[in-house]
């Protein structure tokens, strides 16, 4: 995690509730300047651990901006996570309009710009 957060990769990073304080005091300095988003979970280790194939799991990020909201939209109590939701709802925004651009871009080299 702290490898992807300071690579500038991390879209969400996520922390268990029983995680340490350290953890979280971690997540949250990986993040610290950046667009990234830190979240403490309402699901222990062990449940995230046992999502995705571990006897535990206590931070993970994730790079995928569209997985990344699509996981926060499907934890409960979603207004405690507005604005997390908010600056992630943004950034897909802002990479659908990126890749529409290059789309654009790559059909404009490939078949010449008319005038």
């Amino acid at each position: 995690v702290g490898a992807v957060t300071r690579a500038l990769k991390a879209r969400l990073v996520i922390v268990a509730s029983d995680a340490g304080d350290h953890t979280w005091r971690r997540a949250k300095s990986f993040v610290a300047g950046t667009s990234q988003q830190a979240v403490r979970l309402p699901h222990t280790k062990d449940e995230l651990g046992m999502a995705v194939g571990r006897t535990s799991l206590a931070i993970a990020a994730f790079t995928d901006i569209s997985l990344a909201l699509a996981f926060m939209k499907a934890l409960p109590e979603q207004e405690k996570y507005a604005d997390v939701l908010e600056a992630l709802q943004e950034q897909e925004k802002r990479q659908k309009q990126r890749q529409k651009e290059a789309k654009a871009h790559a059909r404009n080299v490939r078949f010449g710009k008319k005038k």
